[in-house]
């Protein structure tokens, strides 16, 4: 039987005001999911799960504690209380805790307006379907000699939040994704490389066979790699893998970095960190977009901002603790789960787009790498030094010439995000829409 999220909550601070907490908030987070994996033409693996996931946070004082548990039975809440409480009489002090003000809270208390939830039930049969599709089309594209996986999913994610300064909200999401893996090429020279895709809705999803192909095509695209020269060249981020170039800013940007006095964008705010005329927004109330929510993990309503405009940074990435260390706003972003106090996060974000293609790009930069995958990080996080593992495709005179793996490309943040030229292929129903991005001389280690 379906537990009333909105019950378990309020139950769980009522227990927390009988234990002796001054105040409280509770979350509790229900996961549905099925996923399908098929692999020479026939069922490899399919696995359903169900679960309840519950969390409460205690004050008293200036002191907090948090504690978790999937037992939802009375006594359980009742006890999770007690320890909770118990915990909170002991810690340390923290003088930034502590709930929003009642005039803070949004009014408003479900996403219904975004269109997060799709009704159509999960049909084991046809989601096998869907993989088997999308593995047939990858093994029929010449050059694929095999596939790794090729699967289909399903997920429903329901949240509710209340809290003892009147807070009482929740909302939901579904997800529908298919995916393949294919390889390439024999032995020592095999090359594997994927396309997947996910939505909100299933009828949004890309048909599996074009999955498949794309699948398919890259993997036959990579072979016979080899390491690229090594040299300072211009490089250009696909659009793929471009969103985790800015997430390197975003994450810079957060304000649980900026209190600890730990990131490289310290001294940045009102500053120029991107070049003139690109914005970074974020918009959670995107329909159908997999980050929208109505109201942050804290009961503020979200809003659509902008991190960067002009090239400006505007401000930080806040939730209430860090923004009381700061002497500034909430910015609304405080994630929740169940195990833990809220910390500032992002959602969906947009960076400005161009007017060139890819292939424009590509064309500016002449000689120089084009990354498609990335493995490894090593980000310093109050110098923005950066070098991450990289593969894709060497350039010449601005055309593709070869594939190729195993090198490493490096430079500094705050210099490589100035130099971006974005162009104009960001899919929009992405998250993060952000196109693929040229970025002018960074080190490449390779052959």
């Amino acid at each position: 039987m379906t537990q009333n999220l909105s019950d378990l909550t309020h139950a769980l601070i009522d227990a927390a005001r009988s234990a002796g907490a001054d105040a409280a908030d509770a979350v509790a987070i229900s996961d549905d999911s099925l996923s399908i994996e098929v692999l020479k033409g026939a069922l490899e693996h399919a696995e359903r799960s169900e679960g309840t996931e519950i969390g409460l946070r205690v004050m008293i004082g200036q002191k907090q504690a948090s504690v978790s548990g999937s037992d939802t039975r009375s006594e359980m809440i009742a006890t999770l209380a007690a320890r909770a409480v118990a915990m909170a009489r002991i810690a340390p002090d923290d003088p930034w805790c502590g709930l929003a003000d009642a005039d803070m809270l949004s009014d408003v208390r479900d996403a219904g307006t975004l269109d997060l939830i799709d009704d159509s039930q999960p049909d084991p049969q046809e989601l096998e379907r869907w993989a088997l599709e999308a593995e047939a089309a990858a093994l029929q594209v010449s050059g694929v000699m095999q596939t790794q996986a090729s699967g289909a999913g399903w997920s429903r994610r329901r949240m509710h939040l209340a809290a003892t300064n009147g807070f009482s909200g929740g909302y939901g999401r579904t997800g529908w994704s298919v995916s393949s893996v294919a390889i390439s090429g024999e032995g020592l020279g095999m090359e594997r490389d994927y396309y997947a895709d996910s939505r909100t809705h299933s009828d949004e999803l890309m048909s599996p066979t074009e999955i498949g192909r794309l699948a398919g095509e890259r993997a036959v695209m990579r072979s016979g790699a080899s390491k690229p020269p090594t040299g300072r060249f211009p490089v250009l981020y696909d659009e793929r893998i471009s969103s985790g170039l800015i997430g390197h800013l975003v994450q810079a940007s957060n304000g649980a970095s900026i209190a600890r006095g730990s990131s490289w964008l310290n001294d940045a705010l009102g500053k120029q960190v991107l070049p003139d005329g690109i914005d970074l927004i974020e918009d959670p109330h995107r329909v159908r977009a997999a980050g929208s929510r109505p109201f942050d993990g804290e009961g503020l309503r979200t809003r659509r901002r902008a991190l960067v405009e002009d090239g400006r940074l505007t401000g930080w990435t806040l939730d209430l603790s860090t923004a009381r260390q700061l002497g500034m706003t909430s910015t609304a972003n405080a994630a929740r789960g169940t195990g833990g106090a809220p910390s500032p996060a992002v959602g969906n974000l947009t960076l400005t787009q161009g007017d060139r293609t890819r292939e424009d790009l590509l064309a500016d930069m002449g000689t120089g790498l084009l990354i498609t995958s990335l493995i490894g990080s090593s980000i310093n996080p109050t110098t923005g030094d950066y070098s991450r593992g990289a593969s894709g495709f060497w350039v010449e005179n601005g055309q593709i010439v070869r594939p190729v793996n195993e090198c490493t490309v490096a430079g500094n943040l705050r210099d490589m995000l100035m130099s971006i030229v974005p162009g104009n292929d960001a899919r929009p129903h992405l998250s993060r829409v952000v196109p693929s991005l040229l970025v002018e001389g960074l080190t490449i280690a390779g052959a």
